[in-house]
């Protein structure tokens, strides 16, 4: 068998608030013994688990890797929003007048990531 992924592991300064932020983002929960100033916290969800680890050094360049966000239960637009008031913040718009596109945004701590459209969104439109 191939190995599994276990974690996806974010560098970060606040752990423990960025892992916050990411399990209401993924509708997820921190690990129990997750607390503020820990030098690790993890985000138990669905799709992934994310673990954040403390590093001194800030962000300094684009991500080489970055999640996708589906929406489940809502459109991308409403996801979108709904980020923005968890606190992100939108980095490049490329949604487009037919309804197809993403929204780069980036998390408290300025790590990106793409809102597509629901699969309900892509189904209407015949995509895949």
């Amino acid at each position: 068998m191939a190995s599994l992924v276990r974690h996806v592991t974010i560098d970060c300064a606040d752990p423990f608030a960025l892992a916050d932020f990411w399990a209401k983002v993924l509708d997820g929960t921190l690990a129990e013994d997750d607390n503020p100033g820990d030098p690790e916290a993890v985000v138990i969800s669905a799709g992934a688990d994310l673990l954040f680890i403390r590093v001194p050094e800030g962000k300094t360049v684009k991500n080489r890797v970055h999640l996708d966000l589906q929406p489940q239960d809502r459109s991308r637009d409403e996801e979108v929003e709904r980020l923005l008031a968890l606190g992100a913040t939108v980095v490049s718009d490329q949604r487009r007048p037919d309804g197809t596109g993403w929204v780069t945004m980036a998390d408290p701590e300025g790590n990106e990531l793409c809102v597509e459209r629901s699969q309900a969104e892509r189904t209407a439109t015949g995509a895949s």
